[in-house]
């Protein structure tokens, strides 16, 4: 990302552009995942346009450990980029005279 500077400005926004549309695709694929999912799970019938108590509850309980799971796999994915990134300096560090 640090070199994205140092393009010309109009390669810089259709980078920009780019990236979110990358942001948004990501985001609505984690949305059709924890749709299809949940539902499949927690929906077991269509007797009634409306979802009962159960139901409701269950997709609640999905949805919010869908998204602390995915939280968590993005945290841990920043750390081993962090520590991939320290690993690279030091490697660089002690291979500088």
């Amino acid at each position: 990302m640090d070199n994205v500077g140092n393009l010309p400005p109009y390669q810089q926004q259709e980078f920009m552009k780019y990236l979110e549309q990358m942001q948004l695709k990501d985001s609505l694929t984690m949305y059709n995942r924890l749709v299809e999912r949940c539902a499949e799970g927690c929906v077991t019938s269509f007797r009634s346009k409306t979802l009962d108590k159960h139901e409701i509850s269950c997709l609640e309980n999905c949805a919010g450990r869908y998204i602390k799971m995915t939280q968590r796999v993005g945290l841990r994915f920043a750390e081993h980029q962090a520590m991939q990134q320290k690993r690279a300096a030091e490697a660089a560090a002690q291979g500088s005279p």
